[in-house]
């Protein structure tokens, strides 16, 4: 990191704050470290935190993914892009499609192209378990978010950059999750939850931040890397929670599933398996894929092979949330 000039689009969101953090704890010798988004509020409360006083290399960029001129300006002197911008929420994307579709896959292709004139050599996108077999608007987009930035290395022609997508689960405690729905809605002795079958899988946000670290430093361009994480099932966290609330069911929202999936039987040919991860490889590239797989001691997935949150092997227990929520989410928290 040292020397490097790092920007985070969406850098005032859950996962942007947690990874500006650990850059600022682990590599004080960071050049230049850019919050990149459209909330000037946000960003006034994010650098109250991480002032420019006591950390000269941040800077605060108010602008949009969606403004291709504002990203190149930005991206000026950029060695790295983690982009996490995304509008993500599933209702509203279902209500207000085109405005999803501005952000996520216009703004990703902005992305692509601004990184390309500017010179930036990496370029790491945040997808979502949402993307695999999409049924809502939202896993649509970020599957052609994931498409567009995995072809983009098929047009950088000779220059040194490289595009990869990191894929995981629901992240603990993030804006908008069910834990901090849960924990507020215990008080009123009752827990709506969507369908008692429903299950998810869960990551932590230290866990996302370390894995697109990893990603970072393995790259080699188009590859979509999959973390190996648990799953939980919705009553195990309900009870988890609250274990004397009763449940009430809501049926399950526009565009929701009952099951999170993130490698689809579809993918299963061109997915390889290392000890933590599974990696989506590319259909198209021009680097050697036998040599990737030595290189990176993996093995091919069968071709029947799919990684869903019903049948992962790794299942949360009760008692393993609750140490979860209170070690990520709220230290106070006491069934």
């Amino acid at each position: 990191m040292k020397d490097k000039s790092i920007m985070v689009t969406g850098g005032t969101g859950s996962f942007g704050k947690k990874f500006i953090a650990t850059v600022l704890e682990r590599y004080p010798e960071v050049k230049r470290l850019v919050v990149f988004s459209r909330d000037e509020l946000k960003q006034f409360e994010m650098a109250q935190k991480f002032t420019p006083e006591k950390y000269p290399q941040i800077r605060y960029f108010i602008g949009d993914v969606r403004d291709r001129n504002r990203l190149n300006r930005a991206l000026d002197g950029i060695d790295t892009v983690i982009h996490a911008a995304a509008l993500k929420q599933v209702p509203a994307a279902e209500y207000n499609p085109i405005e999803c579709i501005k952000t996520n896959i216009l703004g990703a292709q902005n992305i692509i192209e601004a990184s390309l004139d500017c010179g930036v050599k990496r370029v790491v996108a945040l997808s979502t378990d949402k993307a695999a077999g999409p049924v809502n608007l939202y896993g649509a987009t970020k599957l052609c978010s994931d498409k567009l930035f995995v072809a983009a290395n098929n047009i950088k022609g000779k220059k040194d950059i490289r595009f990869s997508v990191v894929r995981y689960g629901n992240v603990m405690g993030s804006r908008g999750s069910v834990i901090p729905f849960f924990l507020r809605k215990r008080e009123e002795g009752v827990l709506p939850i969507t369908d008692k079958r429903m299950t998810r899988f869960n990551i932590t946000l230290d866990e996302g931040v370390n894995f697109v670290f990893q990603a970072m430093e393995n790259m080699w361009g188009g590859e979509i890397f999959v973390p190996k994480i648990p799953s939980y099932s919705i009553t195990d966290l309900a009870h988890a929670i609250a274990p004397d609330c009763r449940l009430q069911e809501v049926g399950i929202r526009p565009g929701e599933k009952l099951h999170e999936e993130m490698i689809t039987v579809s993918d299963a040919r061109n997915t390889v398996e290392i000890s933590d991860r599974f990696i989506i490889l590319p259909a198209m590239t021009f680097w050697d894929e036998e040599e990737f797989i030595r290189e990176h001691d993996a093995r091919r997935c069968h071709d029947s092979f799919s990684y869903n949150s019903l049948t992962n092997p790794h299942k949360l227990t009760v008692e393993e949330l609750r140490i979860l929520i209170r070690n990520h989410v709220d230290p106070n928290f006491t069934v």
